[in-house]
């Protein structure tokens, strides 16, 4: 595509689109076990962004949410995946969602809990990965509940376990492949919270990048491209968003 240079520019200011890629949740990106490189629906878009600018793809791995963020927040990386929440909005443009998730609770199977509604109660300490989307939100909703963060969201349910905490929060896969082979443990059924996953931009790269962004989002959801790349991933649990 002929795009304007001040467009290429503000997306990649270094020569290459420095993507941030969040290896926390395994719906959007993880490494590939033979070549040890990330893989996944973010770095499918990521890559697909790259070549509409006519730039090289340069990508930038985290294991962490939140760190995935403070990149693109600091400058350090361009664009970034991310699920929406008001606190990251203060400094990242995002666009429409791409993917719809949900976030489920994990608890014992003799746990007297037996619904979603039933978690904010004195007593119950709610394990999540440590700035992660279900930490924002939890901080935010859960008011007599304790909050205890583990170092990642890929660490929840071990620290769930190790520590006797009595809820794990997270993404309903993670924590369904956590639990298998794992007995005495159970989902709480339904969901707490439907997470919005976006791209985004540090605010600072301008309207004209972020308008661009969001359209490139829309042309991908549109296009198939991103239920494509649902379906070549294996990814179940997520939805294409509207």
């Amino acid at each position: 595509m002929n795009l304007p240079a001040t467009l290429i520019q503000a997306f990649a200011p270094t020569g290459a689109l420095r993507a941030s890629i969040n290896l926390g949740n395994p719906l959007l990106a993880r490494r590939d076990a033979a070549t040890g490189q990330a893989v996944g629906v973010s770095v499918d878009l990521a890559r697909g962004l790259a070549e509409r600018l006519g730039v090289a793809l340069e990508l930038v791995v985290f294991e962490k949410a939140i760190e995935s963020v403070q990149a693109v927040a600091e400058d350090r990386a361009d664009i970034g995946f991310f699920a929406i929440d008001p606190l990251r909005g203060q400094e990242i443009a995002f666009t429409a969602p791409y993917l719809l998730i949900e976030g489920s609770y994990l608890v014992r199977a003799d746990s007297p809990l037996q619904s979603n509604d039933e978690v904010d109660r004195p007593g119950q300490r709610v394990v999540v990965g440590q700035g992660s989307a279900y930490d924002l939100y939890l901080t935010r909703t859960l008011h007599q509940a304790e909050i205890v963060r583990a170092p990642n969201s890929q660490a929840v349910v071990q620290q769930f376990l190790a520590q006797g905490q009595e809820v794990a929060a997270g993404v309903r896969q993670q924590l369904e492949a956590d639990a298998a082979g794992r007995p005495g443990l159970r989902l709480l059924p339904g969901r707490f919270m439907v997470i919005a996953q976006a791209m985004g931009l540090a605010k600072a790269r301008g309207p004209e990048a972020t308008a661009a962004l969001a359209a490139y989002v829309e042309d991908m959801k549109a296009s198939g491209f991103v239920a494509g790349a649902l379906l070549h991933h294996g990814v179940e649990g997520a939805s294409v968003a509207p």
